[in-house]
């Protein structure tokens, strides 16, 4: 017998909107298949992670190319096609070992869902269901608090990759519409909209019924922030505005502003009193969802977790909630301004739209300082601190900056020292050490520091295996200066030789 193949909608973002059925059908099978662009990050996979289980095994379908170029010699079309007919045998080879497979689509499967290549190639050889799911553009209705359509009228979707000649004759002829696949083609969108003389009423929706959701009039948006998960509205004339604030609290308007917290590495003792402060003034809490579970639960503020490669997303979301007048809260481990949320959010607020939205930072104890605690003052004179993740920088420039930081002697903090993707890092980064080290520098590997996993390890630059490493840890490496004392603690004296006072 061979497998059950199932098209499944997750609807258009938040997990809670996943079907009953879905969620049934995505613990129970074998095998569980999704799309991603060549980044390899999968939304439709995050969205059916709360229903995933042990032992699943996963087929991470990446597409050959989206909005780029190609050389294959069928250009776009051709690759794609190609792409399919191989994603299709993956599958196959699955279903006629007897394995259920569950394909994920972010919305409904069949609704521009990439759900649909897999069925025209599978559901005539194999038993076949789909589950449908939510559209976005019912997301999008809910966002904005606007019915689509009632009684006769007639709702129009539409891809915004229509010429807008093509777009504008739609978008005046039809009661209500919707249209999707916008990103790049939003100029394109708004022209037909403008041409068509309905740009006044028209919306835009951007990740509807997630954590990073935004509506506000079309002809305010900016065209460089729109992102392909996005579409705009025309709602009907009929079903009136959408209910705004003064309809619902006649208080006066209140100022909103970010505040960038930091709650230390670990437990809650280490967070400040200024940051526990902010944390519950706020009205709403955003940030790394495990980050944001290390804070309090009050059911008077909203949370907004969200993915940890976000951040310039993340930010966005929050000066938007503050300038609606929400006293909102980003939420980071460690210090917010040591590699992590306060630079994000900074810079994303020198947006123009962002211009007057308060933002304040609040420092954290950082890893380094917990982990150099732990052991004695390893931190006492000179050092730098350094992040091993080549995400954000080249690996060129990170090897650059550890043989001047070495050359110079400084004691080093290493952060982000070893991924899952990039094992090799930490082992390039020791030898590159060693070239002005000897292999007797004391080296501190802590981890989990302030968590219920803490460990403290003493080596050397010599002993030390990168293998032992993850990315939970913080590396202190010593300069020539550091040592351990008799008693076993680490410190860097703050007097330099040849200096005597």
């Amino acid at each position: 017998m061979t497998g059950r193949l199932y098209g499944v909608g997750l609807g258009p973002g938040d997990p809670e909107l996943v079907t009953v059925k879905a969620a049934r059908l995505i613990a129970a099978a074998d095998v569980v298949a999704f799309h991603a662009a060549q980044h390899g990050r999968s939304v439709a996979r995050a969205v059916a992670a709360p229903y995933l289980r042990e032992g699943q095994v996963e087929e991470l379908l990446v597409y050959p190319v989206t909005t780029g170029t190609t050389d294959h010699p069928g250009g776009y079309q051709g690759a794609i096609d190609e792409f399919y007919e191989a994603a299709a045998a993956r599958l196959a080879a699955h279903l006629d070992a007897g394995r259920d497979v569950v394909v994920l689509a972010e919305g409904d499967p069949f609704f521009y869902g990439s759900y649909m290549h897999m069925h025209k190639r599978l559901a005539h050889r194999y038993p076949t269901e789909v589950v449908p799911g939510v559209t976005s553009v019912s997301g999008a209705a809910a966002a904005v608090g606007r019915p689509l359509v009632e009684r006769d009228e007639v709702l129009t979707v539409l891809p915004g990759t229509l010429p807008a000649e093509e777009l504008a004759e739609w978008l005046a002829t039809t009661d209500s519409a919707a249209v999707l696949k916008l990103g790049r083609t939003f100029d394109n969108v708004r022209e037909a909209f403008d041409a068509a003389g309905v740009l006044d009423r028209a919306l835009y929706v951007e990740r509807a019924s997630t954590d990073r959701q935004r509506t506000l009039p079309l002809a305010d948006v900016d065209p460089a922030t729109v992102p392909y998960f996005s579409l705009a509205l025309l709602p009907s004339p009929l079903t009136g505005p959408a209910p705004g604030p003064e309809q619902h609290d006649a208080a006066a308007p209140r100022t909103g502003e970010v505040v960038v917290v930091g709650l230390g590495p670990g437990r809650r003792s280490w967070t400040t009193p200024e940051a526990a402060e902010a944390l519950a003034a706020a009205d709403d809490l955003v940030g790394y969802g495990p980050y944001l579970d290390r804070v309090p639960a009050n059911p008077r503020q909203t949370r907004h977790p969200s993915d940890n490669r976000v951040e310039a997303e993340r930010a966005a979301h929050a000066l938007d909630l503050a300038r609606s007048g929400r006293r909102v809260a980003v939420v980071s481990s460690g210090d917010p301004g040591v590699f992590a949320m306060a630079a994000a959010v900074l810079e994303v607020a020198e947006r123009p739209e962002y211009a007057g939205v308060p933002v304040r930072v609040l420092p954290g104890l950082t890893a380094a300082q917990a982990v150099a605690a732990r052991v004695g003052a390893p931190l006492g004179h000179d050092f730098a601190v350094v992040s091993l993740s080549d995400v954000r920088k080249p690996w060129d420039v990170v090897v650059d900056r550890l043989r001047h930081a070495s050359a110079a002697d400084l004691v080093l903090a290493l952060y982000n020292p070893r991924s899952k993707a990039r094992p090799h890092q930490l082992a390039e980064a020791r030898e590159v050490l060693l070239e002005s080290r000897g292999p007797g520098t004391v080296v501190v590997v802590g981890r989990d520091v302030g968590g219920p996993e803490e460990s403290i390890r003493v080596t050397t630059l010599g002993a030390l295996d990168p293998e032992t490493v993850d990315m939970r840890c913080c590396v202190v490496v010593g300069s020539s200066q550091t040592r351990v004392s008799r008693t076993g603690a680490v410190y860097s004296p703050r007097t330099h030789p040849g200096v005597t006072r």
